[in-house]
């Protein structure tokens, strides 16, 4: 059956420069395996499907994917997927907001300086890690924990990552990630991050790092770590929201995430998102 087909670029307003996400429109009557074996076949980090809502309070209902496995929440796909419900005729039932349904349940989005941003969801891990987890994750960084690291805590918010604060962005930049010592560091979802000087670009440097088929591999710009690193820096002392964080450079991306926190504490992440291919696809 064909179905509407996009391929969008998120966290970018420059093509080809952000995160990619592939979107199925109109997923209805596709199977778990249809969906499954379709996003291994886009080999894209992730791809969603857009389908009917099944809660009278959301506007849509999507599922994601990654090459492996089902997601229950995304950031990329959270903003890429809205963009596309949006551009393809999607209109709210309340004006100004979008409420997405998903594994992790419903998820806000608004538009906020032309741009969508999505709330944060709630976090189902926190607190520090053990020192045996945090030296697996920093030697997969490549780095001393004893020496380099400022502060570290668990930021599950679905993808179970773990937050690890460096002094500067220029040591997140600078770092060389250790595939041998990731061998012992399966199933760590790493997320590096470190501030720029005063009056930098951005405020802070991102980096993110996981298992994907057995091989460790860094996304371009991840909407779900920077979403549960404005929780856990804003909360414990270490950012002041707004603030801007960049991501992907060691990729050759330029990817940037807007991080807004309102008066009850919600924090809202943003970014742009462009379409690059627009079609169908016979699923």
């Amino acid at each position: 059956m064909r179905r509407p087909f996009s391929q969008v670029d998120v966290f970018t307003s420059v093509p080809y420069m952000g995160n990619p996400l592939a979107v199925v429109g109109e997923a209805e009557g596709l199977t778990t395996d249809e969906m499954q074996r379709f996003a291994s076949w886009t080999n894209l980090s992730e791809t969603t499907f857009l389908l009917e809502p099944a809660s009278e309070q959301a506007d849509y209902r999507l599922r994601i994917f990654t090459p492996d496995w089902e997601l229950p929440f995304a950031g990329h796909p959270t903003l890429g997927t809205c963009k596309v419900w949006l551009d393809h005729g999607g209109v709210p039932r309340q004006p100004g907001l979008i409420v997405q349904e998903c594994g992790a349940g419903l998820v806000r989005i608004r538009i906020s300086d032309s741009r969508l941003a999505f709330a944060a969801p709630p976090l189902v891990r926190s607190g520090p890690p053990s020192a045996e987890d945090l030296a697996a994750a920093c030697a997969t960084l490549g780095i001393d924990p004893g020496r380099s690291v400022v502060d570290a805590s668990w930021v599950d918010n679905g993808p179970p990552w773990m937050a690890v604060l460096l002094s500067s962005a220029e040591e997140v930049l600078s770092l060389r990630p250790e595939a041998a010592a990731a061998a012992n560091s399966q199933g760590l979802f790493i997320g590096a991050v470190g501030p720029h000087p005063p009056g930098a670009a951005t405020d802070f440097e991102v980096r993110a790092l996981f298992h994907l088929r057995g091989t460790l591999v860094e996304d371009p710009v991840t909407g779900s770590l920077n979403a549960s690193l404005g929780q856990w820096l804003t909360t414990a002392g270490h950012a002041t929201a707004p603030y801007t964080a960049s991501q992907g450079a060691a990729l050759g991306r330029d990817g940037r995430i807007y991080v807004e926190r309102d008066a009850d504490g919600t924090i809202w992440v943003g970014g742009d998102t462009v379409t690059c291919v627009q079609g169908t696809v016979d699923i």
